[in-house]
C-alpha cells in the first residue's frame, strides 16, 4: 500500500473514532465524585485511546484536539478552559502511552504504558489545575490547592476506568483499526 492510500486510511479511522468520541460526551456524562459535581466522566477518551494504541501519539493527539476543539466550541462544553484542560489531561496520556507502546507493542507493554499514562496524567492536572484554574476561573489558589485531593482523585478514577475499558477492548477491535 502506497503512503497516500495509507495516510487516507489512518485519516479516515481518526475521523470515525473522533466522531464516536463525539457522541460519547455527549451522550455519556456525569459527576462522579459529590463534592466536586463540576467534574464529570465521560468515556470519549476510549476511542481516542483505541486509536492512539493502534496508529501512535500523533495521531492521540490529533484526535485529542479535534474532540477537545468541538466539544467546547460547538457542543457546548466549557469553552477554552475545558478545551485546554481536556487537551492537557488526555494529550499527555495518549503521548505517554502512546511513546511507549509505539515500542513496546506487547500486552505488557500495553500495562505499562497505561500506568505510565495514568501516572504522568494524574501529576500533570495537578500541576495545571493549581495553575490555570485560577487563572481562568478566578477562584483563589489556595481553593484550588485546597480541592486538590478530590481533583487528584477524580482524574486517578477516570484515567483508569477508561484505561481498563480501551484494555479490554484493543484485542477486539484492533483488526478492524490495522486494516
Amino acid at each position: 500500500m502506497n503512503n497516500v492510500s495509507k495516510r487516507t486510511k489512518d485519516l479516515t479511522k481518526m475521523a470515525i473514532l473522533t466522531a464516536i468520541s463525539l457522541v460519547l460526551v455527549t451522550i455519556c456524562h456525569f459527576p462522579i465524585l459529590p463534592a466536586l459535581s463540576f467534574l464529570e466522566y465521560d468515556p470519549a477518551d476510549v476511542p481516542i485511546l483505541l486509536g492512539t494504541f493502534a496508529m501512535g501519539p500523533a495521531a492521540g493527539l490529533l484526535m485529542t484536539l479535534a474532540v477537545c476543539l468541538i466539544q467546547a466550541f460547538l457542543l457546548g462544553g466549557n469553552g477554552l478552559y475545558g478545551a485546554l484542560m481536556h487537551f492537557i489531561a488526555t494529550g499527555t496520556f495518549v503521548f505517554v502511552a502512546g511513546s511507549y507502546y509505539k515500542s513496546h507493542k506487547t500486552k505488557k507493554g500495553a500495562v505499562i504504558a497505561i500506568v505510565l499514562g495514568i501516572i504522568c496524567w494524574i501529576i500533570v492536572m495537578v500541576i495545571a489545575n493549581i495553575f490555570i484554574t485560577p487563572a481562568f476561573m478566578g477562584a483563589p489558589r489556595e481553593a484550588v490547592i485546597s480541592m486538590l485531593p478530590g481533583i487528584a482523585l477524580f482524574n486517578v478514577i477516570i484515567s483508569a476506568v477508561n484505561s481498563a475499558i480501551t484494555f479490554l477492548l484493543y484485542k477486539r477491535v484492533s483488526g478492524v483499526l490495522h486494516r
